[in-house]
């Protein structure tokens, strides 16, 4: 009967278009669709309920794991309609199920709004690239949209570590290998530490956690390696702050050289309704390490990235905030959601209603710039 339940459940997902089922006992199965918790007009989930529901897709290992731990994650197909990324895990007593739908169809980078110099960026032989955001962005989306224009146009090696695996990738003009954790490997740092002797070209990471992985992507990245990962950070600065400041003060100035040599790029995305047509829109905030923005890392400047993005236009660079606005302008978000998604709310209100007045709009420099600038002089 479980099963029954939890098949018609999924097929109600996808041909809903909801981005996430959640079962939670108290309250009837909810899905999210287009970013809004919507429940489903059933019976009200009883703790029975959520038990039979996880034991009729949870694999053995993982039943295991939710007994020692209290929460597990793994992912699973549902025939070819697409995949699931599961979440169990207690609470009150209770189990609790969250299902994330991962489409089977990967995108372009023109059906993501990618800018056409990333498509470059992917023929580097050496480097890391970073999509950086918050949970439930898509960063998944856009490197499994990297990681397959790779395998159709070039003979590369590709390895991925994953937590769990998501998108699938068939051997097409590339090799792919696709290394799930706690599966194939115990950890991301395990993973990391021995891919190099598996002969890569390509490394994606699927989530740069702790110290040891990041390390270990750095010197892979340094090594003749494309390593791509994700952090959870919303702004290109914030980014190479953020992996300066998991290391020990003693070695901060060594990985800020490192990182000037080694990043080649930041993607850092949000992702909000459409106003327009129904699904999602992706807004980017993007970073090129040029020449000057490997010296601002290098020393230690990288509350001065935004200026520089907004002077690299011409490589596709652009903030975050600009990048909304355009949106806004092309009535594919709404108002609401541009300043919600915003890095400067107040900034961004003053912004549109410039724009919707027809007066121009110079934004001021943040607070944190103008101390930092005035600091030296």
């Amino acid at each position: 009967m479980a099963t029954i339940h939890i098949d018609r459940l999924l097929e109600t997902c996808i041909k809903r278009g909801a981005s996430d089922i959640h079962l939670h006992v108290g309250i009837p199965p909810t899905l999210r669709l287009r970013g809004r918790l919507r429940p489903l007009e059933t019976k009200v989930l009883e703790p029975e309920d959520t038990v039979a529901l996880m034991k009729a897709i949870t694999p053995e290992r993982c039943q295991q794991e939710l007994q020692e731990q209290g929460t597990t994650d793994f992912g699973f197909e549902f025939g070819d309609e697409g995949r699931f990324r599961t979440a169990v895990f207690q609470q009150r007593g209770n189990i609790s199920l969250t299902l994330r739908l991962i489409p089977t169809k990967i995108l372009s980078f023109e059906e993501i709004g990618l800018p056409p110099i990333v498509q470059s960026l992917c023929r580097r032989p050496r480097g890391m690239f970073l999509v950086t955001g918050p949970t439930g962005c898509g960063k998944t989306t856009t490197l499994a949209t990297m990681i397959d224009y790779i395998n159709r146009n070039f003979d590369r090696h590709i390895v991925t570590v994953e937590e769990p695996i998501e998108y699938y990738h068939n051997h097409k003009k590339s090799m792919v290998n696709q290394r799930e954790v706690g599966v194939d490997v115990p950890s991301f740092s395990e993973a990391l530490r021995r891919v190099l002797r598996q002969d890569p070209d390509v490394i994606l990471v699927g989530e740069l956690r702790d110290l040891e992985t990041m390390e270990a992507a750095l010197r892979a990245a340094e090594t003749g390696h494309l390593v791509f990962g994700t952090l959870h950070t919303t702004t290109a600065h914030r980014t190479v702050t953020r992996i300066v400041d998991q290391f020990p003060i003693n070695q901060q100035e060594q990985i800020r050289v490192q990182l000037s040599e080694s990043l080649i790029a930041v993607l850092c995305q949000a992702l909000m309704p459409r106003s327009d047509v129904r699904g999602m829109v992706a807004a980017f905030e993007f970073m090129v390490v040029t020449i000057a923005i490997g010296n601002l890392i290098r020393e230690n400047k990288t509350y001065r990235i935004p200026s520089s993005i907004q002077t690299g236009k011409k490589l596709g660079m652009q903030l975050l905030d600009d990048h909304l606005l355009s949106l806004l302008g092309e009535g594919k978000i709404s108002q609401e959601h541009a300043i919600d998604r915003s890095q400067n709310p107040n900034d961004m209100l003053e912004r549109i209603e410039a724009w919707k007045s027809g007066r121009p709009f110079k934004p001021e420099a943040p607070a944190e710039t103008v101390a930092k600038t005035a600091n030296d002089k």
